[in-house]
């Protein structure tokens, strides 16, 4: 179990850290106390929902055509690479800040709407989570639960971090150089399981 677990934890963990809407919207609205619950939820069960569906899409695909299987092996473990490459030229380029979202959002109906859109509008969920999750699940035969349940563990784990640890990583990562160190381990994350998928396969 753990040996999908980790991998599935680290690389979803990996997938959420960097700055976006999202991550800006769930800040904001940690740091202004407002639906912390609401939002921190949302944004997990949205990932979960997507992870479930990567993994067992994936995995069905695999079985039903095995050829596909070095395809997504190796198209995955390139995708890792190039963002591995991005987040290490980030490291020594970034100068930008993760700071709250403008604007004021009172009621839970509407906090859920924009976070909802944030969610399910923006392109790269879909890319991060039922493509390139659900193609590495492949790599754990009969353990794709643990990879998908490691995933989804981060999601949890970050967003409720995000958003009840606002006040306290705002100092923080007002600086740049705390982003630069978070890129530098999310791209040893992303090119050591890259290279696990190619030539652990």
């Amino acid at each position: 179990m753990a040996a999908a677990f980790l991998p599935g934890f680290l690389l979803g963990f990996s997938l959420i850290l960097a700055i976006g809407a999202q991550n800006a919207f769930v800040l904001r609205q940690g740091l202004r106390r407002e639906h912390v619950l609401l939002v921190c939820l949302t944004c997990a069960l949205s990932d979960a929902v997507l992870i479930t569906l990567g993994v067992t899409s994936f995995g069905a695909v695999a079985a039903a055509v095995p050829a596909v299987e070095p395809v997504l092996r190796y198209g995955g473990a390139a995708f890792l690479a190039v963002y591995a490459l991005r987040s290490l030229l980030a490291a020594f380029r970034k100068t930008e800040t993760l700071a709250p979202a403008a604007g004021v959002v009172t009621s839970a109906g509407a906090t859920l709407t924009v976070c909802l859109a944030l969610t399910w509008l923006n392109p790269h969920v879909y890319l991060d989570t039922v493509v390139l999750l659900g193609s590495v699940s492949t790599q754990y035969p009969g353990r794709q639960a643990a990879f998908a349940a490691g995933a989804m563990a981060a999601s949890f784990v970050f967003f409720f971090a995000l958003g009840y640890g606002a006040r306290l990583l705002r100092p923080l990562f007002a600086r740049p150089a705390a982003w630069r160190v978070l890129d530098l381990i999310v791209a040893a994350v992303m090119a050591t399981i890259a290279a696990g998928l190619v030539f652990g396969g």
